[in-house]
């Protein structure tokens, strides 16, 4: 495989954002021409959160699985070669609503997170600007969504908020809870996690163990676009979308998805690599063959 390719991957939706605020898709027909977008600018993953779809509900998730099989069911019938990252987080220990959604989709790829974070952000005047919030990811929670994931043949992509998840990866595939190489995503820019600052992917990459494939999910505004690139100059994977970012290079607010990943193609390309397809992406991340329905 030609190792001047990168894998794009677009977020789509993220998990509580306001559609009426900021435009993220929720509806089928929404995800569905927001992957397009987003594969036509040289996407070929997409990280794929739920939305209830009741009337006003839109910034709320849903497990549904009728719900999520219509969203599924809707992009893959417009991109049917677009690989997809199935969401798994949520707070508590009940997942059983991921994990019959694994069960019953079997997407390529899935979400795990891999330890826990105390989410927190801040206003202006030092208040908080939600309830201090524990997203729990023990180790055992961990272990129940890799069960399911390896009794599917679906590749878990590891998200890490900090060093010490990054190297929690490293210590799961020593103890055997997944089998092959790991998938790392450094979730840099959340307040209470990584900063997005280049010179400290370097230091993550050197705590993974051989083989890693990674990425670099960049969540905030002008500060993330360099950490893009430096990620692309080391060969690493990139993502972004309306669950990371509301804001272009330029500064202005992106209308849709299709404009952000046609930004990050661009760092891609000025990087002198090309954004690989689906089919260079599922051979570089070496992903289950695909199955006929």
């Amino acid at each position: 495989m030609n190792q001047q390719k990168t894998v794009v991957t677009c977020a789509l939706t993220g998990v509580l954002t306001d559609p009426a605020v900021h435009h993220v898709p929720v509806t089928p027909k929404e995800m569905a021409d927001h992957a397009v977008q987003a594969y036509d600018a040289g996407a070929s993953i997409l990280h794929c959160h739920f939305r209830n779809q009741a009337p006003g509900m839109g910034h709320l998730p849903t497990w549904e699985p009728d719900t999520v099989g219509e969203i599924l069911a809707a992009i893959k019938d417009r991109i049917p070669e677009i690989i997809i990252c199935m969401s798994t987080g949520v707070v508590g220990a009940d997942i059983s609503g991921p994990l019959a959604c694994l069960e019953r989709f079997q997407p390529e790829m899935a979400a795990c997170n891999a330890g826990s974070l105390n989410y927190l952000k801040l206003r202006s005047d030092g208040s908080w600007a939600w309830p201090p919030a524990l997203f729990d990811n023990p180790v055992e929670k961990v272990k129940g969504f890799l069960d399911v994931m390896t009794a599917h043949d679906i590749t878990p992509e590891f998200e890490c908020f900090d060093t010490g998840i990054v190297r929690s990866v490293g210590l799961f595939q020593k103890n055997g809870m997944f089998q092959g190489s790991a998938h790392i995503s450094c979730v840099m820019g959340v307040a209470s996690g990584m900063p997005a600052r280049p010179d400290l992917l370097p230091i993550l990459v050197d705590e993974m163990t051989a083989g890693t494939h990674y990425q670099v999910i960049a969540v905030g505004r002008g500060e993330i676009w360099d950490l893009h690139r430096k990620c692309v100059e080391m060969g690493g994977n990139v993502r972004t979308g309306l669950e990371d970012t509301f804001y272009l290079p330029s500064g202005d607010k992106a209308r849709n998805n299709g404009v952000l990943v046609e930004a990050l193609v661009g760092i891609v390309r000025e990087a002198g690599r090309e954004p690989a397809s689906p089919a260079e992406a599922r051979e570089i991340l070496d992903l289950r063959p695909v199955r006929t329905q």
